[in-house]
């Protein structure tokens, strides 16, 4: 019977460790920021730099197994190097309702904010599902003859049932399918995102003017890291449409190049530009808010109508 190999090269050892080491150092680094500016919005990134992380943590076990190399850590680096950047793609969503909100600029999108993040996410969610479900099938339907034949002989891959050319294929749409919607949830994001800043230049609202957050330049950030992302996809969908047999599934370094690399740079790109200066104090309309190192800026419109009056002590002079 055939054997079904787990990798269709041998897994570099330093090429493993470097990404580990660059993708932790980048999560912790994300995960102080988190903590100290208290972005729990951002969780979802967090997350994912784990699943980076840890992703290629599977990718070093294996690489000092080869050929005779174990299913658990393959599976773990497979599945959480694919869905991590859903999870980031999540966390960018997130960014762009956080802009509208500190522009009061419902009125200038094609979205109010709230609805930016329900429809995007919802998507999200649906290709992240799709994405681990495909990953996963293949070694569902291996797991019971494995276990149900103690003899079988999986040194260097798993022993692949008679139709496991039929499950893989249908592994691969499934994946491919999951990263269609991403594709199309992202390219319909930045149209939105474009619609909005067209709108803002040409029209800016008052908060939008009086504001020091430069929003024009978070926004920039997002159509910088949406096209990085955008592009891991299309190169995901054209390696599981090419197959096992494919270039792009034979050789290591795409995966670094097209993958790791990209989400390293989408990981800086949000750590230099990074979201809690967007954060919202409060939570809403007419309250304190702190921007570029802590000074308030505006004060509540309670407080602006009792100056107004005279009321306040220590008010107009």
């Amino acid at each position: 019977m055939p054997t079904y190999l787990l990798y269709q090269y041998a897994p570099s050892l330093p090429a493993a460790i470097a990404a580990t080491v660059c993708f932790g150092l980048l999560t912790i680094c994300h995960a102080i920021h988190y903590c100290a500016q208290r972005t729990w919005f951002f969780t979802p990134f967090i997350i994912g730099g784990i699943f980076e992380t840890t992703g290629y943590t599977g990718r070093i076990i294996n690489s000092t197994q080869t050929p005779n190399w174990t299913t658990a850590p393959y599976i773990m680096q497979s599945l959480l190097l694919l869905v991590a950047p859903s999870l980031f793609a999540a966390s960018i969503y997130m960014i762009l309702a956080r802009i509208i909100r500190l522009t009061d600029g419902d009125t200038r999108s094609v979205l109010p904010a709230h609805w930016i993040t329900r429809v995007f996410v919802v998507g999200d969610v649906l290709a992240f599902l799709a994405q681990a479900g495909g990953e996963l099938s293949p070694f569902l339907s291996t797991i019971r003859p494995l276990l149900a034949d103690k003899s079988l002989n999986h040194s260097g891959g798993l022993l692949a049932k008679s139709n496991s050319s039929t499950t893989t294929k249908t592994a691969n749409w499934i994946v491919i399918t999951g990263l269609a919607i991403q594709i199309v949830f992202f390219a319909a994001f930045i149209l939105v995102s474009a619609i909005f800043h067209r709108r803002m230049r040409s029209h800016p609202t008052r908060r939008a003017r009086r504001t020091r957050v430069p929003w024009s330049g978070f926004l920039w950030v997002l159509y910088l890291t949406n096209a990085l992302i955008l592009g891991r996809s299309v190169f995901r969908v054209v390696e599981f449409a090419m197959g096992r047999d494919g270039v792009l599934q034979r050789r290591e370094v795409w995966l670094y190049v097209f993958d790791g690399g990209v989400m390293a740079l989408v990981m800086l790109l949000l750590l230099v530009w990074h979201p809690s200066r967007l954060r919202l104090r409060g939570g809403g309309r007419g309250v304190v808010r702190r921007e570029w190192g802590g000074k308030k800026r505006r004060k509540t419109r309670k407080t602006r109508r009792r100056m107004e009056e005279g009321d306040l002590r220590g008010g107009w002079v």
